[in-house]
């Protein structure tokens, strides 16, 4: 191990394990991850103490803050940053943090390509806080030791595909048939017990946010338990080897309801489970007591899967050239009931998000409302026949890039209500 390194090490090792009067502390304060692929940890830090948490990096050796407080990341060794997609961070409790540290493949080969190349096998998570009142910057370090992302390893979950069988990204069955059947292809880290249930949101329900879409071990403890619950068709327990890839079985297709048109979602729930590799003390980074279970975290919602009963009708893109965005409920020219009226539509792969507008004879421009990718429904306030003018209305939904830029639209729907 190169002297630098070997240094830096050493450095982690004392500030995890001395008393530092009103230093932030994490745990855990090193995990193994995988060298191939992406790895997700759910990190604590405690005594914040009026700081807050600013950017993260990734970095091979790391060297003294001054006159910041502890280590921060040696320049000529970045490997990356926390991207902003995946930062997950939020306070939990009195003084604490939760951090969903996920690791991108594109650090971990520049982690190992740095160890072929004489480095060590290890390197560092660093999170800078920042303190809006006044007081020096602090840095916490977490090292992230390389290996092939087997046993050792925290068990999370690194992709996810839902689809039915044969694949369809919505699904069209005639009221009263059965749904065909359907699967989850997992990626994952580590090895544990995969604990869940599936879920089928019903036509006119609240749709889930992307907060109710993570699995239950992506949230800090005290939000556990508090995410919308919808009627439940099957259960899931089952072993997960150290081998990264698993394909779980979907519901008995028989199970799935199909007795009201209108569009169905069906949601894949992971609930937390023990996992020594990954569980989170919070006496240990003096975020409060016991034990934070760990096992099954994602840096990602959970997708969805759609079917549709009834005759809804697709509506073909404006001569655009851009992708088209498939209209699904209601139909159109159908007259519809202002309480508990849901538009849907088939998701747009590239899609960031959505906008759906709404427009009327005297109002082009009636209403709009912006909707996240990982629903590709929305869930009409009850105001919204009033707003339009309580009688004929047409809507479109146009897809968006992460810069808010059209990528694909839907032509106009008429309606009445």
């Amino acid at each position: 191990m190169r002297p630098n390194l070997l240094l830096s090490v050493l450095a982690v090792a004392a500030m995890a394990n001395r008393p530092a009067l009103a230093q932030i502390r994490v745990n855990p304060t090193g995990v193994n991850v995988n060298a191939q692929g992406a790895t997700t940890v759910f990190l604590t830090f405690g005594g914040l103490a009026g700081y807050e948490a600013a950017e993260a990096f990734w970095c091979g050796e790391l060297i003294p803050a001054s006159p910041a407080v502890g280590l921060r990341c040696d320049p000529g060794t970045i490997f990356g940053s926390l991207p902003l997609r995946y930062d997950r961070s939020g306070l939990s409790g009195a003084s604490g943090l939760t951090d969903i540290m996920t690791i991108p493949p594109s650090v971990s080969r520049r982690a190992y390509q740095a160890a072929e190349a004489g480095a060590g096998s290890a390197f560092f998570y660093v999170r800078r806080f920042r303190r809006p009142a006044g007081g020096p910057d602090q840095y916490v370090a977490v090292t992230c030791r390389l290996t092939g992302g087997g046993a050792r390893s925290p068990l999370s979950l690194t992709n996810v595909k839902v689809a039915f069988l044969p694949e369809a990204s919505v699904l069209q069955v005639t009221q009263g048939d059965p749904v065909s059947p359907l699967e989850a292809e997992i990626t994952y880290t580590g090895t544990g017990r995969l604990v869940g249930r599936w879920e089928v949101v019903l036509p006119g329900e609240d749709l889930p946010t992307d907060d109710d879409l993570l699995t239950e071990a992506t949230l800090p403890l005290e939000r556990r338990g508090t995410q919308r619950r919808y009627t439940q068709v099957s259960r899931f327990n089952l072993f997960l080897p150290p081998t990264g890839q698993v394909t779980l079985a979907g519901p008995d297709p028989s199970r799935l309801p199909t007795q009201a048109d209108g569009v169905y979602l069906v949601l894949l729930r992971i609930e937390a489970t023990t996992d020594k590799e990954g569980d989170s003390n919070l006496g240990s980074a003096g975020a409060g007591t016991g034990v934070v279970p760990s096992g099954g975290v994602a840096g990602f919602p959970m997708p969805v899967l759609r079917y549709l009963v009834g005759s809804g009708q697709a509506t073909a893109t404006e001569p655009s050239g851009r992708e088209a965005v498939r209209l699904l409920v209601p139909a159109a020219a159908a007259r519809v009931d202002a309480a508990g009226l849901t538009f849907t539509w088939e998701a747009t792969p590239q899609a960031a998000g959505y906008r759906i507008e709404f427009a009327t004879d005297a109002d082009p421009r009636a209403f709009a409302a912006l909707v996240p990718a990982s629903v590709a429904g929305y869930r009409a306030p009850p105001w919204l026949a009033e707003r339009l003018g309580g009688g004929g209305f047409r809507w479109r939904v146009i897809a968006t890039d992460a810069a808010a830029r059209p990528i694909g639209r839907s032509g106009w729907r008429p309606g009445t209500f």
